[in-house]
């Protein structure tokens, strides 16, 4: 609306305005995950235009968000905007704490051997070529509390990005399960996210994780004739490592002491108590997944690596890699040398074919069979291990029925 300015004794109307509008994709993402996007854009567009583009009093606009704006509808009715995103290199060092900025603050706060922790923490958001940007609320807060936290993890929502993961297919939980470890993944999408599409694309979900901060892209290349961007990424710090942690725990909330409990009964190799602490676990929380009804393999194979997803402490995590002459599902190596407190492990995941076998007990054996024929042992003998350190686990499912033997 028209401002009254008065400047000495002269009043004037200002017929200008400008306005900005902070996480304008809060409200898109809700609407996404609740069910009523369509609803929500045929609001949200009308009000954008009335306010963005047909207001006679605009002078100028500023929209923050973390997703890219140039292909959502909402925004189809808009003209002349200026996107500037994290590969941009406008602003390139405005979005955050630079290194120089954080290292200063440090000393002159007598804290100048906390720079390493806090750059472990707190560092590694890139924008455009610059790759030393600290978060800005969790760096206040450090200087403030004095003490490590996930301060920006703990406020922000992640429920977007918990529930692609969670749907996801096994090769999305594979690519999630090297991040954990610290390695960088090797993937191609599009940075415009539309959200229609996600359940379509699911490789949208590496761009909502790139836009949004929790994972770092350290290298973009082109490859081929149409120059396709290929995208090198790492979880972006440990302040993030954390969230990710945190929400996989969650979901595995409800059964915590059955998850621990199976967990206890995986690594003695306790047989009866794995079956049951298994079958209790699936019975409570199937249903909170989408079972998958085209590759239900896939499906129980990343459930089973959501849930041996923490530890990564004590064991190298590997998945649908090849040894001996095949390929195994899980391949659990500890990182310690003394393997007598932690077994190797090696699950081989099975759906019955009632076609073929009568029972989940014939399906058990169908799949120890498979690791003992393909070999799958052979590179854990390459690094030394010895057939007695060695767990063999067939998964057999049916529905919501899991035998392990």
């Amino acid at each position: 609306m028209p401002k009254v300015i008065s400047i000495g004794k002269q009043n004037f109307v200002s017929l200008r305005e400008n306005i900005l509008l902070d996480e304008y994709d809060t409200p898109m993402q809700e609407a996404y995950l609740h069910g009523y996007w369509r609803e929500f854009t045929a609001f949200i567009r009308n009000f954008f235009n009335a306010t963005f583009k047909t207001n006679p009093y605009l002078e100028r606009a500023v929209l923050t968000g973390i997703t890219r704006v140039s292909k959502e509808s909402v925004f189809s009715d808009l003209n002349n905007l200026n996107v500037v995103t994290t590969s941009s290199t406008e602003y390139e060092t405005s979005f955050g704490f630079t290194e120089e900025e954080v290292f200063q603050a440090l000393e002159d706060l007598k804290m100048g051997e906390q720079k390493e922790l806090v750059k472990s923490w707190y560092d590694g958001f890139v924008f455009g070529n610059t790759h030393d940007i600290y978060n800005p609320w969790s760096i206040t807060n450090f200087l403030d509390k004095k003490q490590v936290r996930p301060y920006w993890a703990d406020t922000s929502s992640n429920s977007m990005i918990d529930e692609l993961i969670r749907k996801a297919s096994t090769d999305i939980k594979e690519k999630m399960e090297e991040l954990l470890q610290g390695k960088e993944i090797v993937v191609n999408f599009d940075e415009q996210i539309v959200f229609e599409q996600l359940d379509q694309d699911e490789n949208a979900i590496w761009s909502l994780m790139l836009v949004s901060g929790y994972l770092k892209a350290e290298q973009i290349e082109y490859r081929g004739v149409l120059l396709e961007p290929w995208y090198h990424l790492r979880i972006t710090n440990l302040e993030t490592t954390a969230m990710f942690t945190t929400m996989f725990k969650g979901w595995f909330a409800k059964n915590q002491s059955n998850y621990n409990q199976f967990m206890k009964a995986l690594l003695s190799d306790d047989i009866d108590a794995m079956n049951y602490y298994m079958n209790q676990i699936i019975m409570t929380t199937f249903s909170y997944f989408d079972v998958g009804q085209n590759e239900p393999e896939r499906f129980y194979h990343g459930f089973v690596l959501g849930l041996i997803a923490d530890q990564t402490d004590i064991y190298e995590i590997r998945s649908n890699r090849e040894s001996g002459f095949g390929r195994y599902d899980v391949m659990m190596i500890p990182k310690i040398k003394e393997t007598k407190k932690y077994p190797a492990i090696i699950m081989e995941f099975k759906v019955r074919n009632i076609k073929r076998e009568e029972s989940l007990e014939d399906t058990v054996q169908t799949a120890l069979t498979q690791i003992k024929e393909k070999c799958y042992d052979a590179e854990l003998y390459d690094r030394g291990l010895k057939k007695e350190e060695i767990h063999h686990y067939g998964f057999a499912f049916e529905g919501k029925k899991v035998l392990i033997g």
